[in-house]
């Protein structure tokens, strides 16, 4: 995978412009992963719900045998701009305890609301891992 980057534009903060891959392999699409954990609870804070919702990715991706570095695309659907500009520390956080440095490209969406009304966020993935 390559990472997409004019050199006229500047470095965008958190996320890539986009990504090229070029090759066989394993696509994989994960359906959005809310921030409810193994029994259904919700954190109250959109930073812990975030922290959830992540580590359920990482859980799924390693099921079809990935990691946070296959990641190739993120869609992000919170429920509110002000709760998601006041948790920027936790969810930065969250990000750097189960993605670490990759940086995939990423589209954030506000809805007014999820099937379930717990939860403050839902993040879609699409990975690729290349062929051995």
């Amino acid at each position: 995978m390559r990472t997409l980057q004019p050199a006229e534009w500047s470095k965008p903060r958190g996320f890539a412009h986009g990504v090229a891959v070029d090759g066989p392999g394993k696509w994989i699409v994960l359906a959005g992963q809310t921030g409810g954990d193994e029994k259904g609870e919700y954190q109250p804070d959109l930073g812990g719900q975030v922290a959830i919702a992540l580590q359920r990715i990482i859980k799924l991706l390693a099921e079809a045998g990935a990691g946070p570095g296959h990641i190739v695309r993120l869609t992000w659907y919170l429920t509110s701009r002000s709760e998601y500009q006041a948790a920027g520390a936790g969810i930065g956080a969250a990000w750097r305890e189960t993605l670490g440095r990759n940086l995939p490209p990423s589209t954030l969406l506000y809805v007014s609301g999820l099937v379930d009304e717990r939860a403050k966020v839902e993040i879609e993935v699409t990975a690729f891992v290349p062929a051995a």
